[in-house]
């Protein structure tokens, strides 16, 4: 019997079978799991495509977090294949426009930032609120972060983006404390995915870690992560909350 044995979970951003969560997906339906899927626009047709990979069938539904009327209609979408509502949610979603990227900070203009800022951090409580009455007495709420401690090099706007995420997160933890409902962030080293593929000079990600990292640090393994968001959405983590897990083979923790 697996860890997540029964529960019924939420995975945001699978859009390749190399994404974290594709693989959050597959470790969940391994670990007893049923999941239901989310995709939006012309992205829609490939996380249908790309569920088919997975170890079973699953639904896929149309979520955009940054439409009102999609957020609205969630809770109707889901227990239209799971009446009993929700265990967990993975929120796998990030995007910032490519001005707000690439060493243009001091340059960035508003509209670009405040993207940055809705799709990958306020999108978070957007997610969590719709998806809160479908929690029965509690649930696991993951999201999927890199690290913002530092200014990383030509990260720019994502990574106050990201930033902003980690502190969202710890409001929602002691908003929603009381109702059982956890919310926690693993932040993973780099990964090449597609997410990967839109910031500038992504190679140098790679160096740092192969100089810096204690623990040898694979760019093309998603998987210790993905492992890490299914031990959080499980109940072995039940008092764990407004915590961000490192998985990143010690970098963080390092000094030069």
């Amino acid at each position: 019997m697996g860890i997540l044995e029964g529960k019924k979970i939420l995975v945001t951003g699978v859009l390749t079978d190399a994404s974290i969560a594709f693989h959050i997906a597959r470790l969940a339906q391994e670990q007893g799991a049923d999941v239901i899927l989310t995709g939006f626009g012309r992205a829609l047709s490939l996380t249908t495509r790309i569920s088919g990979r997975l170890p079973k069938p699953c639904p896929v539904i149309e979520l955009d977090v940054t439409s009102e009327a999609d957020l609205a209609a969630l809770e109707s979408r889901v227990r239209e294949h799971f009446p009993e509502g929700l265990d967990g949610v993975v929120h796998s979603i990030g995007f910032a426009p490519e001005a707000a990227l690439g060493g243009n900070f001091l340059h960035t203009k508003w509209e670009d930032v405040a993207t940055a800022v809705q799709v990958s951090a306020f999108s978070l409580k957007s997610l969590t609120m719709a998806a809160r009455p479908l929690f029965n007495g509690g649930g696991s709420v993951v999201g999927l972060d890199f690290d913002a401690q530092v200014a990383w090099p030509k990260y720019d706007w994502m990574g106050v983006a990201k930033a902003a995420l980690e502190s969202t997160s710890r409001y929602l933890a002691k908003d929603l404390g009381p109702e059982n409902i956890r919310i926690n962030l693993v932040a993973a080293g780099p990964i090449r995915t597609i997410a990967a593929k839109s910031i500038p000079d992504f190679e140098r990600f790679e160096h740092l870690w192969d100089e810096r990292s204690p623990m040898r640090w694979d760019v093309n393994d998603p998987v210790p992560a993905a492992q890490a968001v299914v031990a959080l959405l499980s109940d072995w983590f039940p008092k764990t909350t407004a915590e961000i897990i490192h998985v990143d083979g010690g970098f963080h923790a390092m000094g030069g």
